[in-house]
């Protein structure tokens, strides 16, 4: 009878894993994932399983801690499409008890193993996957002009990419977690960043009740208007309007001569863009100027000004997408052309006009915006204000966003918030909370502030909102890339508090205070 109770057990769908209370050990890899094959399982198809002994995996230079069960799925939807996954699950010793989701980055295709063995390395049990579409299919998993990308003329991989790819693979992930220790998660959070923040929205907005806990990070979840952000800012900087490195390092270390001191310590960086009057005009060359290094053309300043405002209707005049902030110009290069040309054309030639010859030059930003709306916007954007569902299910939800971010505009995230607090009435600081970062690049630390810590503890505070119920009241940054600063932290307020330096070291975030 024990050996009977036993094998139905091992062989038990996940629902009734807990039952039995049986927890599987990472050496038997292999046999835990032929378990699932025998009883035919349908949800998901195991492709491959391995039992990866502590260090034996070497993913961007981080080693795995602990003995891991990694398996590879798939996961059917619509159209005859999957979702590739791998699911990473630490010896029982090792396991916290929680469940992760990792998000996606820019055209994805990929899984981000890296966010992965990272997660890993604390404990949880992680999954990632592939968004829908395969990157070896679609030019690497890179868009380019007049390059067919097969996913952006399938409607079901194109909406399976942002809004559903994560709440496709997660079920399965996590009932296959379940039956791999016996028990169910006692929390599930997902986390992201860039693509993988626009993800974090769409479950926020469509599928609201899947995770306790949603890391949100440099999110691109308006993502037609940030790639129309892109080309906007390809066009007004051809030709004699470009702005050379030179000059971008020139206008940001400028505006730090005029700024930096505000929060009360000189150290490279704004706290708050925002607080900052610097008026680019300053640095126009008078006429009898004859060192052009230390002042800025007429058409230069033209051109910044022009990245400060952000994309306009030209029928209206109406913003499409917020401007940078004073203070990012060392990190604009990538939007003289590049981001354009991998991101916005790519999805004009395939998603909106389907003519790989189109010329985004003859781009109409009054027309072709509301075509862009209509056409794409429906099937990758995910700006609703309307997340009552998601406050309703008790889930908490964190945004992080870097002042310096090369791609997305900083202020885009706070936009939005004060969307939400429109539409709530209010205050949404129960529920959701953004925070801004100094100096912050993309996901991480921005090339030229390589002395502001780049590694944001979002996932650590938003497992403590959900477990405590207590909200985040400051994060902390970690890890800049200046290896002469390499115990250097800082200290990120929920907006709008900044850190305020209160005296002490100021490469210790314990020497600054949150406060408006």
């Amino acid at each position: 009878m024990r050996f009977k109770l036993w094998l139905g057990c091992l062989f038990a769908v996940p629902i009734y894993a807990s039952r039995c209370n049986i927890s599987w050990v990472v050496e038997d890899c292999s046999k835990f994932a032929s378990s699932f094959e025998e009883i035919g399982y349908r949800d998901v198809t195991i492709l491959n399983s391995s039992h990866i002994p502590e260090k034996a995996a070497n993913i961007s230079g981080t080693l795995n801690a602990f003995p891991v069960c990694r398996l590879f799925g798939s996961v059917p939807y619509a159209g005859n499409n999957s979702v590739i996954f791998e699911l990473w699950l630490p010896s029982t010793k090792k396991y916290n008890g929680r469940f992760v989701v990792v998000g996606n980055g820019g055209m994805a295709g990929t899984i981000s193993e890296s966010d992965v063995i990272r997660n890993l390395n604390k404990g949880f049990a992680v999954a990632g996957g592939d968004s829908g579409h395969l990157a070896a299919l679609n030019n690497a998993g890179s868009g380019a002009p007049g390059v067919y990308l097969p996913y952006m003329h399938n409607q079901a991989q194109v909406k399976a990419w942002i809004h559903n790819s994560i709440a496709i693979l997660t079920p399965a992930a996590k009932k296959i977690t379940t039956a791999f220790y016996g028990k169910v998660p006692t929390r599930s959070y997902y986390e992201g960043c860039s693509t993988g923040g626009a993800q974090g929205f769409a479950l926020a907005q469509f599928h609201p009740g899947l995770f306790d806990g949603i890391v949100a990070g440099s999110p691109g979840n308006w993502y037609s208007h940030l790639a129309l952000s892109f080309l906007w800012n390809s066009q007004i900087t051809q030709g004699t309007n470009a702005l050379p490195q030179t000059v971008l390092d020139l206008i940001t270390q400028t505006v730090l001569a005029e700024c930096d001191a505000i929060d009360g310590v000189k150290d490279g960086v704004l706290e708050n863009p925002l607080s900052c009057n610097f008026d680019i005009t300053s640095l126009e060359c008078k006429p009898s100027a004859t060192n052009s290094s230390s002042c800025l053309t007429p058409a230069h300043v033209s051109t910044a000004q022009k990245i400060y405002m952000g994309p306009v209707d030209s029928r209206t005049n109406i913003s499409l997408y917020p401007g940078f902030s004073v203070g990012s110009e060392t990190e604009w290069m990538y939007q003289e052309g590049y981001l354009a040309d991998v991101f916005s054309i790519p999805i004009l030639q395939n998603m909106l006009f389907n003519n790989l010859s189109y010329d985004a030059s003859t781009f109409n930003w009054g027309t072709d915006v509301d075509a862009v709306d209509a056409k794409v916007g429906k099937l990758i954007d995910e700006i609703s204000p309307d997340l009552s569902a998601l406050k309703e299910s008790g889930a908490k939800m964190v945004v992080f966003q870097g002042w310096a971010d090369p791609l997305n505009a900083a202020t885009w995230p706070i936009q939005h918030l004060g969307q939400l607090e429109d539409f709530f009435g209010g205050d949404v600081g129960d529920w959701f909370r953004l925070f801004m970062v100094p100096g912050g690049g993309h996901c991480g630390s921005a090339t030229n502030y390589p002395q502001v810590p780049g590694t944001w503890h979002a996932l650590d505070e938003v497992v403590k909102w959900v477990e405590t119920g207590r909200p985040p009241v400051q994060m902390l940054g970690t890890d800049p890339d200046d290896e002469n600063l390499k115990n250097k932290t800082s200290k990120l307020c929920p907006w709008p508090q900044t850190a305020k330096f209160r005296g002490g070291d100021p490469n210790d975030w314990n020497s600054f205070t949150c406060d408006k």
